[in-house]
């Protein structure tokens, strides 16, 4: 038997097999993305066997065996594939014809064992049901009329907070917890929000500072999350005040909740879910800039009313964030979240980039079956 074996470990290793099992995989990717394809047309299925089957058991593994680390291995293992990449690509140019084609079946068999990792570790998540499906929401598009009740609503909480937190409301609110407490704190709110949805109990935390957290920034993104280690990234440059917030939305992606307007309105509800104020605060904030904007779109005048309303301190916090970002606006960021953007048209999001902005449908819908007071 260990004759055969060793046998075995040999022919794999033969230059020959190699290119054949190259090709093989190649073949393979173009197969896989077909039938990644026919599972977005089933979401009870994914349901029923990947998202409340398989992938709650690989998402806990994957936690228990990096959420011990205190750095990011994800961040490694995408550099380490980033240079990969980089040298496959060079060895296509650089060789000659014969070679070429081989190098190029070595890139695609690449391509396809990632793309197998991404999608069997996260990536069927983007083929689950909606939340508002499985938290029981009746979602409907919202009129200009439940808009502006939502937003007089949060705009209500938001002043209450704001008021508990500070000594005069001409100040902006100051967290007084560093970053890395931030993150720690964050599972707080899911341990509350899971009390009352069970489908967001979040046992085991891997939410860590991105080691690359200035060049996520110049691209303009405050977070990912990384399907290959199950761990939670985010940018530790960004100002404080909206850290509760991003790392809240980062652990409902490793909750399985792929679609961006979702991962934000789960983020918000365990922030605002949260036993600290300081979350609390930095989950209402952020819903206000966004339930602002959609007043804007339907009513101009309605959104320099709101606006006229709000304390000097609301507005310093909101321009505290505004002001860091457009430090590192730079020519390379569009291009960055056109490749975003596509990429979420890809996994079924037709809106791309937009859908962060689609958070105010379910905050309502919300609104209609519970409540938004959660002090």
């Amino acid at each position: 038997m260990l004759l055969i074996i060793c046998s075995f470990v040999q022919i794999f290793h033969h230059a020959m097999y190699k290119e054949k099992r190259n090709i093989l995989l190649s073949i393979f990717l173009f197969f896989q993305i077909g039938l990644v394809a026919v599972f977005s047309y089933f979401p009870d299925f994914i349901d029923r066997f990947y998202a409340d089957g398989l992938y709650p058991v690989i998402a806990a593994v994957l936690r228990f065996l990096f959420g011990w680390l205190p750095f990011s291995i994800g961040d490694l293992l995408y550099a380490l594939l980033l240079f990969l990449v980089i040298r496959a690509v060079y060895r296509i140019i650089a060789n000659k014809m014969r070679n070429r084609k081989k190098y190029l079946f070595e890139l695609l068999a690449g391509i396809s064992v990632f793309y197998f990792c991404f999608y069997l570790f996260w990536g069927l998540n983007y083929s689950r049901s909606p939340v508002s499906k499985t938290m029981r929401l009746k979602k409907e598009k919202f009129d200009i009329e439940q808009l502006e009740q939502t937003t007089a609503r949060i705009m209500e909480h938001t002043l209450n907070l704001q008021n508990r937190l500070v000594v005069n409301d001409s100040l902006p609110v100051i967290v007084p917890h560093t970053k890395d407490e931030i993150l720690k704190l964050t599972k707080n709110g899911y341990d509350n929000l899971g009390k009352k949805f069970e489908q967001f109990r979040y046992t085991r935390s891997s939410l860590k500072p991105s080691l690359f957290s200035l060049p996520l920034t110049y691209m303009g993104f405050s977070g990912y999350f990384n399907p290959l280690s199950g761990e939670a990234q985010v940018d530790h440059l960004i100002p404080k005040i909206t850290l509760p917030f991003t790392s809240s939305h980062e652990v409902a992606h490793q909750l399985g909740i792929a679609s961006e307007s979702e991962a934000n309105f789960i983020g918000f509800l365990a922030a605002a879910h949260h036993n600290d104020p300081y979350f609390q605060y930095a989950a209402y904030l952020l819903v206000l800039r966004y339930a602002l904007l959609d007043i804007n779109r339907y009513d101009k005048d309605l959104f320099k009313t709101y606006i006229d309303r709000l304390p000097q301190g609301i507005l310093k916090n909101i321009r505290e964030s505004d002001e860091f970002w457009r430090k590192y606006e730079n020519p390379f960021e569009p291009f960055f979240k056109i490749f975003y953007d596509h990429y979420l048209k890809y996994n079924q999001h037709e809106d791309g980039l937009e859908s962060y902005n689609q958070i105010m449908d379910l905050l309502i819908s919300y609104e209609q079956e519970y409540t938004l007071d959660f002090n």
